[in-house]
């Protein structure tokens, strides 16, 4: 299926402190870290993917101190309404800010939770139940 979207590039104000932010949430969706030189980005890679496989979607972090966050949201899939759960869980202790409890947020068939990261860019982790058996 083609993608809309290849990549999402976000300043941040501080990479290493956002780079432990997102890196502690990612990894629960099965996102692998690579670190450049001026950028962090995470990738989920395929299960048979060969050693000198490459991401072509990706989401990543670059810094930028004098950034200001906006009222753009990005949303990360989740594979399940638990996986939103467990995360939401989490955030508290990652320090996401403007935590929005998980709930059906657009219908019975989305399942989210809202919240900021430290720098106060808005972010979601939401389920889509795509069968019945879902």
């Amino acid at each position: 299926m083609p993608l809309i979207i290849s990549h999402v590039d976000m300043r941040v104000r501080d990479r290493a402190k956002a780079t432990e932010f997102y890196d502690a949430f990612l990894n629960l969706l099965g996102a692998v870290k690579d670190e450049g030189a001026t950028f962090t980005t995470w990738q989920i890679p395929p299960r048979d993917a060969p050693p000198d496989w490459e991401a072509t979607e990706w989401f990543g972090i670059t810094e930028d101190p004098v950034m200001t966050p906006n009222a753009t949201r990005i949303a990360f899939d989740a594979p399940s309404r638990g996986t939103v759960d467990a995360i939401a869980v989490y955030l508290p202790a990652i320090g996401a800010k403007n935590i929005e409890q998980p709930h059906a947020a657009y219908g019975p068939n989305y399942y989210a939770c809202f919240f900021d990261d430290p720098d106060g860019n808005k972010l979601e982790i939401c389920h889509l139940t795509r069968a019945a058996s879902d």
